[in-house]
Formats: C-alpha cells, structure tokens, sequence
C-alpha cells in the first residue's frame, strides 16, 4: 500500500520509470519557473474499501472550480513534437505488467457491477489501444476507443467502435453528445495531457450523471511525452495532479484516490531455538517469505476516479 514515505519504484526498458536530472528539469521549466503543486489535506479513511487512500473535497484545493492553477511550464514536454509522430507505429505491448492489469480488471469488475444502472454500460476508453483491461461477465453497451493508432485500435475486440484523434491537438470530443457514457476510463496516459482542463470539461460532458471517471497509472511512462510536474512529482503528487484536473474543470459529486496494489509484510523469521525443535519450520519460513516478496515485486497501479 501506498504510504507519504515509500514509494514502489521499479525500471522497465519499454516503458521507463520515471527520472530526470534535476538540471533537466530545471530546463523542462524554464529554469525561472517554480513548480508548486496544490497539495490537498489528505484525509485517510476507515470507513471505505482497503484500497481507497482518501477523498477530495473542494477545499482541499485553493481555488475553485475554474481557477485553473497551471501553466504552459507546467505541461511543458522534453518532446513537443506532433505525437501522431512518435505513434505512428503500432506498440502491441502491455505497459504494465500481468498482474497491475489483474488488479485493474478486477478493480474495474467491482465499480462496474456496483453502479446502479441496470441497463448495459456504456463506455468511453480514452487514450485506448490494442486491449482496454475491460472485465468479462459485465454487460456492455456501447464501448468506444479513442485513440492514437488505427492498427492498434483495430485489434482491440472489446471495442464497439474507435476514433483515431490526438487528444493533445484535439481536445473536444464534439463527436459525442452530453450524457452519453455510463463510464470513461484512461490506462496509463493520463500523464501524457497537454490540455487536461479542456479534456476534463469534456469527459464531464459526456459522462451521465451518476457516471464515474477512472484515471489509472504507474510509476512508468515515456518520459520525453509526460508532462513537466509530472516527472518531478512522486505518488502522492500524481494522485493529487490527477485529482486537481478533476477539481478545477467541472463539478464532480466526488473525488477518490485509490492504491490497487496491496504489500503483504513478510512473516518473522524463526528464532534459531524454534529452528533447531522444528527444522521445517526454516523451510517454511523460507518458502513464505519469498512468495511474499514475489507478490511484492512489480508495478504499482492506482486509479482516481470522479463521479458525476
């Protein structure tokens, strides 16, 4: 789980985790430009599921709904070159490992069969590629992709239907009409947004009321296309990033962080007194604590989502 003093950070040839020096970011901001993140009063909660971190409320944020706290500096790239260039073509890979997706899954499982509606849910998968982590023995609607690369969005079969569009360029998804969307999901792009307020105003638009938001990431990203604060962010602060865009671009019911991944803490080890009465309880220990530190191992997932 996630805590204000550890942080899970791993390295990934494909997907890197992020690092910059701090001369490189200093550059990536133009040097006289100071990043300062709204930092919201975090209130952990006894009363939500394991995996909820805290809620956001407005006044955890300085400003309100509107004041948009950010600058060209601060969604500044090393790469600002057109991404329909650095997309071009097809990556038919996962940027995340097996079981961040299996958590992602199972996490979309639970809010998916939670929500009210009874009808088939309509879906709006945003940032989409060749696979959408959507949960099978859910009933589906409309499922749309938008996305960067054709070939990729093709090969998606859980898609109804796909639009290729760079968000970055094109920010407005005028192609769908207010309340049509039951959810909208975002896989490990979200740090990737140079117009994150015009998005959020219109992932607001689209979504029906009672609808919910789910903005999901790591700790990795191709770091030339993330975002200036995001780069120099830890977890805690991409949760809050991710929740500030919520916050200051329309009126949501309700802001929640959530930590999919869930630290087992390895058993103590035998005294050797115990060891020496029962020699297999060594063996025991052994085979406990390295099943632990397998569960252990691998990417972090977590998710902030809004409702409508």
């Amino acid at each position: 789980m996630l805590t204000t003093k550890s942080y899970h950070v791993r390295r990934r040839q494909n997907h890197s985790t992020i690092h910059l020096t701090s001369f490189l970011v200093a550059s990536l901001l133009n040097a006289s430009i100071a990043f300062h993140l709204p930092q919201p009063t975090i209130r952990r909660q006894t009363n939500l599921s394991a995996k909820s971190i805290c809620t956001f409320d407005s006044s955890d944020f300085a400003g309100k709904v509107g004041d948009w706290p950010y600058n060209d500096a601060n969604l500044n790239r090393i790469d600002n070159s057109n991404d329909s260039f650095f997309y071009d073509e097809p990556r038919f890979v996962t940027h995340i490992d097996d079981k961040a997706i299996s958590l992602l899954t199972e996490f979309y499982r639970e809010e998916f069969l939670a929500m009210t509606n009874t009808a088939p849910l309509d879906i709006l998968d945003l940032c989409s590629s060749w696979i959408s982590h959507l949960p099978t023995g859910v009933k589906y609607g409309r499922v749309v992709g938008v996305g960067m690369n054709a070939k990729e969005l093709q090969a998606n079969t859980q898609l109804t239907e796909y639009i290729v569009q760079d968000m970055n360029q094109q920010p407005t998804l005028s192609q769908f009409e207010d309340n049509s969307f039951d959810v909208i999901c975002n896989v490990v792009s979200v740090d990737y947004l140079t117009k994150p307020l015009e998005i959020f105003q219109e992932m607001h638009r689209v979504l029906r009321p009672g609808g919910i938001s789910l903005m999901s990431f790591s700790n990795r990203c191709f770091p030339t296309k993330a975002v200036a604060m995001w780069l120099q962010a830890d977890d805690i602060g991409r949760l809050t990033i991710v929740a500030s865009y919520y916050h200051y671009s329309a009126d949501w019911i309700s802001i929640e962080a959530f930590d999919l991944k869930e630290m087992q803490a390895t058993p103590p080890r035998p005294s050797a007194g115990e060891v020496f009465r029962n020699p297999a309880s060594l063996t025991a220990w052994m085979n406990t604590a390295a099943a632990v530190a397998r569960n252990n191992q691998g990417d972090p997932m977590f998710v902030v989502k809004a409702v409508k």
